[in-house]
């Protein structure tokens, strides 16, 4: 009997168990159905009020299973597109979005209320501008939403959000900050709907790559964080209470805040990490240092400090305060159980960058030392300021370079030798005002070897032995000694010596003697080889004072020796191409250095070269020295377009140019010019068989150039153009790379103007009636003004005057004469014929002005004077001279353009407008 009534308790309880989960599930599957048309209308009213931005999204659905046991609405592959400037382009993509509903607020509410979002699978692409806009800026304020009082409790009121699978991108342009976090997963907890409130936080990222002005300072880090932020959504405030990172193996603590504002950030960040072990800083590393890892025994406790305190504001050049503290203890480092490990390894440095300026940097290393056995390195030095440093510091050394690169395992570099140093130097570095820091020390290595992956062949027998003393911190004090410094590559032995003192007006004692393959050189050193097989000779003997090379006091010096050069590429600030030089034996002697039958090329040109160059010494030490020297340049070709110059259009040429100034779309394009170095004095006397410059061919060129002061001067100088031979005389200026002087005096007789205006395109420009005429003239011109970035002419800065002398001359279809011919019914003035008349015209301010002229054809007398501009703009005065003696005339005027002029009878005409030069 009790049993009986037992089994049909437990039968009653399983009933209305089953009835109830039934009932659940049931709740279930209706709950989503009953209420998916009011939630989809809801979403949707409030995407509509919320967001400024395009969203998108290909289904919707409603369902507790997604997110058990949460009502969640999804939506599938959505795309939300970012706030201005960058409304059209993604700023999320997801595969799944989902949003958790509370779902009391179903029931008893007349809205909904969203408390969870989950996104799957997502890409958050985040910009921000040069200027500092942003494409996140999507949700409306309160006051941006037209929503009535019933709707606002539509509004998120989030309390969980969870990011799975994801990838996040943050490029900010105003910061030049970039990371990546990829394989991103995040899970939040907090009331974000109130203005102030807690989030907590965990997160894992599988990779993180963070670059700083397109630096890399971690690659591929793997992160895992878990993080108490407290957040003030109307200040955009972010406060970091407690941050406790995990990079890779390494412990890092992060506290701090982060404020957002209108037009950049303000920071207070620390990150630390205290007593942590070595080995777990490495494993923070970039990745090639992981494989070396994995091989190392390391050792030891290290302590760091991160802080980055300040307004970062891009617009007003605002940036924070960084300062970085590093200390390593008692470290120990042995790469592949080496037999002479690194032991007692201490390093304690402190940099600080106010306003992230780096010539207010300050980096103190109290310590940095280590032992190999008995060998032993220990240095400290504080650094200050990075234009002038002013530098204290002190480095002893007495180690083997093969133990010390085996026990750290730098890979791929063979290093051996024994390196003796002990140097100090206490003062300021500062070339300008001729300041160097009080030092003494010396620097010898013995028995030196070096061996790199990228030539089979080491350099070996390296000796240094060095010596450097500064009593007083000035140039003037500055004594280097070098006896010797010596090396073998491919069997051949380099050997210098040298004596250098009073560096205010250097003292000089050099040795140099044997010869180096430059392209196998530099192959030990890099994997990109030289696009040529450089070679140098020398057997030199260089001793004397600068002053002396200055002065002219030759018999007070003592350079002798020859230098032999091939295939040997030379580059320079002002050529954007190599100067190549085939083959040269330079002679010393004294201050001058002589060459015969000298073969360089550039470009597409070639130069054979006799002759000196003076001062050479000076020049290639010093700043200040002029190079001087005379020289016969021959060449089969010449393309002077080749030698444009190639520097940025905001460099100024000298101290005393002008200010930098802002430049122009158009002008960014522009080539520059040609720049001729302020510390040349040189005389060329020079011929070439055909030279191009700037759509020109000239052929059998021949004349005297010098160069001074950046100045070229061309005197004597003749070639054929277009059949004719021309003289000139001419100067040239640069200004700026963008910029240049010029003034030149021409003639040229019995040309063919046709050939003249089909092939010169200057000519065409200034010249542009002549494009119907036929014959030969003559010209005497004397013209000044500026050049553009390409070379081209400025017209409004054209200032001269000459003579076109007509010889014979036939008009054939000129629009002005048609024009005239309609106007006064003459036939016979459609196409004149001119002969032996002198036009004599003067430029200034984009205006041609004409001379009164004469001439006579079929009768007519016509006389012609005014202005035409360099636009093709006319303001002609003509009188028509009739038939048989041109007593009796027609006064007329021609206006408008070459293209279309304008003949009317009469005299009164309209000025044209200058176009004055601006500069």
């Amino acid at each position: 009997m009790q049993k009986s009534k037992s089994r049909s308790i437990v039968f009653k309880i399983a009933k209305y168990f089953g009835i109830t989960f039934v009932v659940i599930l049931g709740l279930l599957f209706l709950t989503p159905i009953v209420f998916e048309d009011q939630i989809k209308e809801q979403i949707k009213k409030t995407a509509n009020e919320r967001l400024s931005a395009e969203l998108n999204y290909s289904d919707v659905s409603v369902s507790f299973f997604r997110h058990f046991p949460s009502l969640t609405l999804t939506l599938d592959n959505l795309s939300l597109n970012g706030s201005a400037p960058y409304k059209n382009e993604k700023f999320i993509t997801a595969k799944e979005v989902s949003f958790g509903i509370n779902v009391a607020s179903l029931i008893f509410s007349k809205s909904v209320k969203i408390d969870q979002i989950y996104l799957s699978d997502s890409f958050i692409n985040v910009k921000v501008n040069p200027n500092g806009e942003a494409n996140y800026n999507i949700y409306k304020s309160q006051e941006q939403s037209t929503q009535s009082k019933d709707s606002s409790e539509a509004a998120l009121k989030l309390e969980r959000i969870e990011i799975l699978n994801s990838k996040i991108i943050y490029d900010d342009k105003s910061t030049k900050v970039h990371f990546d976090a990829l394989g991103f997963n995040y899970l939040g907890k907090g009331d974000l709907n109130k203005a102030v409130f807690d989030l907590y936080s965990k997160a894992k990222i599988e990779k993180l790559n963070i670059v700083y002005e397109d630096e890399p300072y971690l690659m591929n880090k793997k992160i895992d964080a878990d993080l108490i932020t407290k957040i003030n959504i109307n200040s955009l405030s972010f406060f970091f209470q407690q941050n406790n990172l995990k990079i890779n193996q390494l412990l890092v603590d992060l506290k701090g805040k982060f404020d957002i504002l209108k037009d950049g950030y303000n920071m207070d960040f620390v990150i630390k990490s205290d007593n942590s072990d070595l080995y777990d800083v490495f494993t923070a590393f970039p990745p090639k240092y992981i494989t070396w890892l994995s091989q190392t025994e390391i050792k030891g406790k290290t302590n760091l400090l991160f802080t980055l305190k300040g307004k970062y504001i891009t617009s007003q050049n605002i940036a924070p305060d960084l300062n970085l503290d590093i200390k390593i203890n008692d470290g120990f480092v042995n790469y592949n159980k080496s037999a002479f490990p690194v032991s007692n390894l201490n390093l304690d440095i402190k940099t600080k960058v106010p306003s992230l300026n780096p010539d207010l940097v300050i980096v103190d290393a109290k310590n940095l030392s280590l032992n190999i056995n008995q060998d032993y390195l220990k240095s400290k030095f504080l650094v200050k300021g990075a234009n002038t440093p002013n530098i204290n510091g002190d480095f002893k050394a007495k180690i083997d370079l093969e133990k010390l690169t085996r026990a750290l395992g730098i890979p791929d570099i063979q290093l051996k030798g024994t390196l003796v140093s002990d140097v100090k130097a206490n003062g300021v570095f500062d070339q300008k005002n001729k300041r160097f820091p009080v030092t003494n020390g010396k620097m010898d290595l013995k028995n030196g070897y070096l061996k790199t992956p990228y030539y089979p062949n080491p350099i070996t027998n390296i000796t240094i032995n060095s010596k450097i003393e500064n009593q007083k911190g000035t140039f003037q004090d500055l004594k280097v000694n070098l006896k010797p410094v010596e090396f073998t590559f491919e069997g051949k032995p380099v050997f210098v010596q040298a004596d250098l003192s009073n560096f205010d007006d250097l003292t000089y004692d050099v040795k140099a003697k044997g010869e180096l393959d430059v392209n196998r050189i530099y192959k030990v050193f890099s994997q990109k080889g030289l696009d040529l097989d450089g070679f140098v000779k020398a057997d030199l003997v260089l001793k004397g004072k600068q002053s002396d090379a200055e002065k002219g006091n030759y018999s007070k010096l003592h350079n002798k020796g020859t230098l032999e050069l091939r295939n040997i590429g030379i580059a320079s600030e002002y050529l954007p191409k190599k100067f190549i030089i085939k083959e040269g034996i330079f002679k010393i002697n004294q201050d001058k250095m002589s060459f015969n039958n000298f073969l360089a090329a550039y470009g597409q040109s070639d130069f054979k070269m006799n002759g000196y160059l003076q001062n050479v010494f000076n020049y290639a030490t010093t700043n200040t020295g002029i190079l001087r020297g005379s020289f016969k340049v021959s060449a089969r070709y010449i393309n002077v377009d080749e030698f444009m110059s190639a520097t940025d259009p905001n460099t100024s040429v000298t101290q005393n140019s002008a200010p930098k100034a802002a430049t122009k779309s158009a002008e960014s394009k522009q080539t520059g010019v040609i720049i001729i170095p302020t510390n040349l004095n040189l005389q060329l006397f020079a011929n070439a068989e055909k030279v191009n410059f700037d759509k020109l061919n000239l052929q059998n060129a021949a004349g005297n150039l010098s160069m001074k002061n950046g100045k070229l001067t061309m005197q004597n100088t003749g070639f054929n153009l277009i059949g004719c031979n021309v003289s000139m005389n001419a100067n040239y200026q640069a200004v700026t790379p963008q910029k240049a002087n010029f003034d030149y005096s021409i003639k040229a007789a019995d040309f063919d103007i046709k050939r003249a205006y089909n092939e010169i395109e200057v000519f065409r420009k200034m010249a542009s009636a002549a494009e119907k005429a036929q014959g030969i003239v003559s010209l005497d011109y004397q013209l000044k003004g500026r050049l553009n970035g390409n070379m081209d002419p400025v017209y409004p800065s054209l200032v001269g005057g000459g003579t076109l002398s007509v010889k014979d001359v036939k008009v054939r279809g000129l629009k002005m004469f048609n024009a005239v011919s309609k106007q006064t019914n003459s036939e016979s003035m459609k196409n004149p014929d001119v002969s032996k008349v002198d036009i004599k015209t003067t430029v200034k301010n984009n205006i041609i002005t004409v001379e009164r002229f004469k001439f006579k054809f079929a009768g007519f007398r016509p006389r012609i004077e005014g202005t035409t501009s360099l636009d093709g703009k006319l303001n002609l005065k003509m009188r028509l001279g009739l038939p048989p003696f041109g007593i009796f005339g027609i006064p007329l005027t021609v206006t408008g353009t070459q293209n279309s002029p304008k003949v009317k009878v009469g005299r009164k005409t309209e000025d044209l407008e200058e176009t004055k030069d601006t500069e």
